[in-house]
């Protein structure tokens, strides 16, 4: 905030140089930040103030601060507000019909004002910290708003139809002409609040005024606005519209009701002083009722403490009178009733930041050494470590991708039960959606390494997922993978591309699996998941995990993709893998390798389509061999030469005593038991 040095003195007795002022709320936690002169040669400087502080943005509040640390003493204003006018009651109305987002709005009415220019005092102050001087009634409310942080507004009462004052949102492409030289029309949504007159809207809530009311030469009468506002709502309709100002910038710190008073009082008393005019008696005003002051109680004994300093119950009780706290001993606790323009003062550590803050931070003892306990890392980040270094052994590449995508590429992978999370944020742009699926945004990358000359992609992401059902809000922590089918020699033969992809991913799943403590993998095609063509939910040792798939070619053409890719999701929290890398690593057994050879026999089995790898194991299993050792996929045929609807599975049996070396004549009778039970649990055939 721009400061004039002469003005912050007007409030300090004795007056303090630049030089101390600048180190004194420095010392206060409010940064010097370079200073200057004005073209009118008054001094000014620049000091940062913390967005939790907007009571120290004005020269009041900054005053009180340097009051405090200096041993000035401070010199607040007095204002003098006349009675005996008529009834203001019975020249408007106001009617508040939000207010959730306008806690308070007060307005008074001055009539036969004359509008000049402002006297050289008060021009002076306003050109040292940047301001333009317009007339007395504007320069007037731009003082108090730099004296007291109260944003205020003089309307031309005779241009206010039908005597009455609303707030309330405003209508769909409401027109509104804001104040100001270079002012463009605006269209107003309903996500904006207005004051309004009985016809239209006269002011952007807490923003702007309008231009069609503003005070000009020939105003006699005025309306004087001093409210309060809702901080996210103005800030939302300050982006929204483009259009900031300092009263915007205030009110999205914080205004309390209680503080409005005092202001308006001071706003009323200098426009009487600059432009004359009888003030009507009273104030018309309408919203929730002002909230007591808060209270809150500090241990001396757990400041000192906290703070690691002596400091005494008579020293922590000045400082709190200095800040206005009002503070009252009760037992071992000091309580004070906080003012309402600190509304960042919540609880006892935020009263014990204040005695740090004003005591002197440089105080406060700073050890030359920090003790450091090394704690191992947590099993879960180990384990999913161990995944990651897996995956990049296989050929995987790690993505970091943004959380926000654009709606159309989530509307591909949300489940048919949930909506999406937006952000309202004009800086997302053309992506406000929290991402459903890491998919979307592997696919981006994907089709950015395809447009480098990059023939085969495998990517994968760990991070978090969001969706709704019923406004409930769902998060979750997901392991995202992408493969491209594997490069062949003959870009033109394209036959069974996904069928390649799927089967890659498919033994990655195994290895991850393994990773992280699970024996067995399954594949139910029960369902298609979001965004593919075909899929299937993923189990690991009957846990359900995720799903695989292959990703539809229309939402691949969207970014470019004329080959099949196959994508999986591993849920890692709050369910899926979670209780699996919560004990990592698994418990491991080391055995003795096999001391004997083994013999392994190929057989392709011709099934129907819909015939799964488990139906197929489960069948050889239900009169399982006593040699056998494992049974192994090794690929799978779909062509011309095939009965129509069915596929030939060849598969690996191998066969292993444990005392001895196996003959073949000894395992012949052991395989000719397996066409029996192929053909009896799932209509195999053994293909010669």
């Amino acid at each position: 905030m721009r400061t004039s040095i002469n003005w912050l003195n007007d409030y300090l007795d004795p007056p303090l140089d630049a030089t101390t002022q600048a180190d004194l709320l420095t010392a206060a936690g409010f940064p010097f930040d370079g200073d200057d002169v004005a073209e009118n040669g008054e001094p000014w400087q620049e000091i940062e103030t913390t967005s939790n502080r907007g009571d120290c943005l004005c020269h009041l509040g900054l005053a009180r601060e340097a009051a405090l640390l200096g041993g000035s003493s401070l010199k607040s204003p007095e204002a003098v507000v006349p009675s005996g006018g008529p009834p203001v009651g019975d020249v408007v109305e106001v009617r508040n019909l939000d207010p959730d987002r306008c806690p308070l709005y007060t307005a008074r009415v001055i009539r036969g004002v004359k509008v000049a220019p402002s006297p050289d005092w008060l021009r002076r102050r306003l050109i040292a910290i940047g301001l333009v001087p317009r007339n007395n009634l504007v320069d007037a409310t731009n003082f108090v708003l730099f004296e007291y942080g109260q944003p205020t507004h003089v309307f031309d009462l005779a241009t206010i139809r039908g005597d009455r004052i609303e707030i309330r949102p405003a209508r769909d492409a409401e027109p509104f002409l804001p104040i100001g030289e270079d002012a463009n029309p605006l269209e107003l949504t309903s996500d904006d609040l207005v004051i309004a007159d009985a016809e239209r809207a006269i002011a952007m809530a807490g923003v702007k005024g309008g231009a069609e009311t503003a005070v000009s030469e020939s105003t006699t009468d005025i309306l004087v606005e001093a409210a309060t506002f809702d901080p996210v709502s103005v800030r939302n309709t300050a982006r929204r519209h483009r259009t900031a100002s300092d009263s915007s910038y205030r009110f999205e710190r914080g205004v309390h009701p209680a503080e409005i008073a005092a202001a308006s009082d001071r706003l009323v008393a200098l426009i009487l002083e600059l432009a004359g005019g009888e003030l009507c008696d009273g104030v018309v005003a309408d919203g929730r009722p002002i909230p007591a002051p808060g209270v809150i109680a500090m241990r001396p004994a757990r400041c000192r403490a906290v703070l690691g300093i002596e400091i005494s119950d008579e020293e922590i009780h000045r400082l709190f009178e200095g800040l206005g706290f009002d503070p009252r001993v009760d037992g071992d606790r000091i309580e004070c009733t906080i003012p309402p323009r600190r509304i960042d003062l919540e609880r006892e550590a935020d009263l014990i930041e204040e005695i740090a803050r004003t005591h002197g931070l440089d105080a406060l003892p700073v050890a030359e050494t920090i003790r450091i306990r090394a704690v191992p890392p947590r099993p879960a980040d180990e384990g999913l470590n161990a995944i990651r270094n897996t995956l990049v052994g296989l050929g995987f590449h790690e993505t970091v991708t943004h959380t926000l995508i654009a709606a159309d590429a989530a509307a591909g992978f949300l489940e048919d039960d949930r909506g999406v999370l937006e952000v309202e944020d004009d800086r997302a742009g053309g992506e406000p959606v929290l991402r459903p699926s890491l998919v979307p945004s592997l696919l981006r990358v994907a089709a950015h390494n395809h447009d480098l000359g990059s023939p085969e992609v495998r990517l994968f992401e760990t991070a978090s997922v969001f969706d709704q059902h019923d406004d409930v809000h769902r998060e979750r922590r997901l392991l995202g993978l992408l493969v491209d089918p594997p490069a062949t020699p003959d870009a033109r033969d394209r036959t069974g591309e996904g069928q390649a992809a799927f089967a890659f991913l498919r033994t990655v799943l195994d290895r991850v699996c393994g990773v992280v403590g699970g024996i067995r993998v399954e594949v139910d095609p029960g369902r298609t998941a979001p965004g593919c063509e075909v899929s299937a939910d993923l189990r690991f040792d009957g846990r359900p995990v995720g799903w695989i798939g292959v990703v539809d070619p229309k939402t691949l053409a969207r970014v470019g993709q004329d080959r099949p890719m196959v994508a999986a999701e591993i849920e890692l929290a709050p369910e899926g893998v979670a209780s699996l890398l919560a004990h990592w690593p698994p418990e491991s057994v080391a055995e003795a390798l096999p001391a004997f050879p083994a013999i392994d026999r190929d057989l392709t089995v011709l099934v129907e389509e819909p015939v799964r790898w488990t139906d197929i194991e489960t069948a050889i299993d239900s009169n399982r061999p006593a040699l056998l050792e494992t049974i192994e996929f090794v690929t799978v045929f779909r062509g011309r030469n095939l009965p129509a609807g069915r596929k030939a599975v060849t598969l690996r049996l191998r066969f292993r005593a444990t005392d001895r070396t196996l003959r073949h004549d000894e395992i012949d009778p052991e395989i000719a038991t397996v066409p029996t039970s192929l053909a009896s649990g799932v209509g195999g055939e053994i293909r010669q």
